[in-house]
This record gives C-alpha cells, structure tokens and sequence, in this order.
C-alpha cells in the first residue's frame, strides 16, 4: 500500500477516523490560542502592561510541558477515545473561566491551566499510528497534526471578527466563550464516533507505568539527561514570573517552586528506576530493544521546529502591527500565514518521509527554516508588507514540514511507547516556545529570530545522527506471542 493511497476524501474506514480526531486537534488549538488575536482587545479591557502580556504568552505554552508528558502514558494506558474526550470537556470549563476573567491574575491561572489543553496533540498521534500501516503513517500523521494545527490560524482569522460581531468591549469574552462551548458538544461527538484500533487490533499498553521504559544502561543514562531541560524550563518560567522578573509570584513563592521541581525531578528519577532496573540484572533481548537516542534526537528537532512556531504565532500579530502600523484585524490575518501553512506543509513532511527517508526529510526541513529564520529577523518597516508575509510562509512552510517529520518517525519507534514518546518530544515543542518566548521579553524580535535559527543550525547536526528506521519492531501480545510490526 502506496502512501499516495490514502483515501483522504473518504469518510468511512481508517480515513473516518483521520478526519474526526485531526478535527478533534483543531478544537483544542483553536481554545489553546483563542486569545492571541484578542490581545489588544484584553488588553484595553482590563488595562494590562506590555509585561503582562508577555507573560500570558508564556504561561499559555507551560503547563503543556509536564501535560504532555502525563497525558503521553495516560494515552498509552487507556487509550485515545477517552483521553481525547475528557481533555475537551476539561478545555471547555477553562475556557469559561478565561472569558469571566476580570483581572490579569485571574487571566493568568485560567492562561495557564489551558496550557492542559496543548496536550491533546499526543493524543493523536497513538490514535493515528493504531489506524495506519508504517508505509502510510508519515502522511496520516502529517495531516492529523497538520490540519489540526490550523486551528491557531482559524482563532487568528475569525475570533477577531466573531468578537466585533457580539460587539462592545466585552465582545472578546463571547468569542472566547463560543470556543469553549464548541470543545464541550465536540467531546461528546468524539467518544460516540470512534474506536481505539480496528476491529480486531490488540492496542499494545506499556508493561509498567510511570516512566518510559529503555533496553539499556547507556540508554537509560540518556534518559535521565533528557529529563532535565524540562524541569529547567519550568524552572525558568518561574524565575520570569517572580520579582527577578514580572513580579506575579512572591519571592517564597518563587523558592517553593524551585523547590518542588527539584523533588518532582527525584520522584521522576525513582519511577524511571522502578519501571527500568530489571536491565542491571538481565539484558534486554535483542528482538525487543529499542536506541531511546532516536527519542533524544526527535525531542531536539520538535525543540527547533514545533518551539519554534508556537513562540511565533504567539508573537506575530503584534509584531506585524507594531512594525507596520496596521489595525490588530488586518495583522492578525497577515499572521495567520504562518500557521495556514500548516494545510500544506506538515502534510508534505510526513509524506516525503514517507517516500525520500525519515532523516534526509527532516535534514532538509531544518536547514531550510535556518534560512527561513535569518531572513524573517531581516524585517524592517521599510519592507514592503507582501514581502514580509512571503519570507514568513516560505519559513513556516520548512518549520511545519519539519514537524511532520518528526511525527513521520515518532510511531516508528517502538508501538507500545507511541504515546509517551510523542508526549516527550511534544513536550520539547513546549520547551522551545518558552525558551524562545523568554529570549523575546529581553531582546528584540530581529535577535529573536536568529536566536531561533542558530537552534535550528545545532539541531540539523544532532540530527545527523539519528538512524532511518528499518526492519520491523516487535510486540507481545496479551497471550505472550510476539509480534513483528513493519516500520519501513
């Protein structure tokens, strides 16, 4: 079976379920950025500093951090329907809550905890990978992530509007309100319309949980090393909420933080060492072994690409507005160029992975969005604004087709991890968009992006080595029989 093959235009089979969970994922990009085109609007409302703002943009990218990783090995356990279903009933009532906000503290819990919501990526991606042969699977994932992705573009493009529409200056609280509602009757729509894997498929869940499992010591090690950037990110976040920074948090607040990252980072190393230790006593066998550096190298490349453009999208209506001096309406639909992209361009990473190799796909996107990047911190008022817009898409096109990519090799991996997998390397997206976001709230944007594209420079050399997956992967079945699955 081709990956040409794919009946996209068909709502019955594998395809019906490509279609309702990529729609799924739209839902919860659309809550997750509701309120970046609404920022001026907010703003106004409740009479913020550009402080403030900045860190609404930070706090909306935290908490997916840890999310992803939990939501990773609760997919894993109990599979997507339910996972997907609960995530947008939850997103719903957080939406509530940001649109009743009347103060900038109540805006950032509600901000933060919707961050929750960007976990549904992960989701997915385990749903996916059930539903597609390896030879598809690129592609499939590629338009999953890739359509539903645009829902930060269609928040962009239509809330702006809708808010003008319920007019006055509260109008933004309907618009955000609406987003909830949709994510609340969607959530029941999803459990009555899918099934974890085809009719008789056995959905492989992980041995233990609680940590991912690894088929070596060195591996391990690896592991454990791949854990910290994490936590520091976290760790960062709370040093720019604290009076070092916007001063939101007090300082004994800001060094109980510190604090219990440290001792969530030694229960994670106690887990990883419960789920892992039989390997210092008996050697993984060959046929079940898995090298966790294609793991480390995927999170590194999701860090440069899917970083990348959720820092970008939260940053590029306000950039576009300030440097050219146009209304939030008409940059707020210049912006959403960045992630229209998305249609198109994760689709076709995840395709010519499919077609051209894994790592020759992945090492073209980051050198292509190097580029990319370069050019956008050329930006001056002195371009023309169609310019402009063009460096930007031609750029978004390579970060986008770059993150199919990655997803193009995450289910290839080892099946019965997928979720947590993807839940690692989505989780590095995160890692990067707040790395980023904070780089932006001390430099300027032109520093920014080049920033960004000497990060995608080093992770185009990481990348080189990571091996093209081949062969087959083997899984043992509930009654203990293996079995070989192709991931060429």
């Amino acid at each position: 079976m081709s990956a040409s093959s794919l009946r996209f235009f068909s709502f019955s089979g594998n395809s019906r379920v490509l279609h309702l969970t990529w729609m799924a994922f739209f839902i919860s990009f659309v809550v997750w950025f509701n309120h970046a085109p609404l920022l001026v609007s907010i703003r106004e409302t409740l009479g913020l500093t550009d402080d403030q703002i900045k860190t609404l943009l930070i706090l909306n990218v935290a908490l997916t951090i840890p999310a992803r990783i939990v939501v990773g090995m609760l997919v894993d356990k109990y599979g997507p329907k339910i996972m997907y279903t609960l995530l947008l009933g939850i997103a719903s009532v957080l939406c509530f809550f940001f649109a009743i906000a009347d103060s900038f503290e109540q805006m950032a819990l509600a901000r933060f905890l919707l961050g929750f919501v960007g976990a549904g990526f992960v989701i997915g991606i385990r749903m996916i990978s059930e539903w597609f042969p390896a030879k598809q699977v690129g592609l499939a994932e590629g338009i999953y992530g890739g359509w539903g992705n645009f829902g930060s573009a269609a928040a962009a493009m239509s809330l702006p509007t809708i808010a003008l529409i319920f007019g006055g200056d509260e109008g933004w609280r309907w618009a955000v309100a609406l987003t909830g509602l949709i994510a609340l009757v969607y959530a029941f729509v999803y459990y009555n319309s899918v099934s974890d894997t085809p009719k008789g498929s056995t959905y492989f869940k992980p041995k233990k949980s609680g940590a991912m499992e690894v088929t070596s010591k060195g591996d391990l090690v690896l592991y454990v090393l791949m854990n910290i950037p994490m936590y520091a990110a976290l760790g960062l976040l709370a040093w720019k909420l604290s009076p070092s920074g916007v001063s939101l948090l007090s300082e004994t607040i800001t060094s109980l933080i510190y604090v219990g990252l440290v001792l969530l980072f030694l229960y994670q190393l106690y887990h990883i060492y419960q789920v892992n230790k039989h390997i210092f006593s008996t050697p993984v066998p060959e046929i079940h072994r898995y090298k966790f550096k294609q793991v480390a190298v995927l999170n590194l490349a999701y860090l440069a690409t899917f970083g990348s453009e959720l820092a970008v999208v939260s940053m590029l209506p306000l950039f576009f507005s300030e440097t050219f001096q146009i209304s939030v309406v008409q940059a707020g639909l210049l912006a959403s160029g960045f992630a229209f992209m998305n249609l198109v361009s994760r689709p076709t990473g995840g395709y010519f992975s499919d077609k051209w190799g894994r790592k020759l796909t992945l090492t073209i996107c980051l050198a292509g969005l190097s580029v990319g990047y370069f050019v956008m911190g050329l930006i001056t008022p002195e371009w023309f604004i169609v310019l402009a817009v063009m460096a930007t898409m031609a750029c978004s096109f390579f970060v986008q087709a770059g993150e199919g990519a990655v997803f193009a090799v995450v289910p290839l991996v080892q099946r019965r991890l997928t979720g947590q997998i993807a839940g690692m390397a989505g989780a590095y997206g995160n890692v990067g968009a707040l790395l980023f976001l904070t780089v932006l709230s001390v430099v300027s944007a032109q520093l920014f992006f080049w920033v960004i594209a000497l990060t995608a420079v080093v992770t185009l050399i990481v990348v080189q080595f990571m091996d093209e997956p081949r062969g087959q992967m083997a899984e043992v079945l509930p009654d203990g029989t293996v079995q070989m699955i192709d991931v060429h």
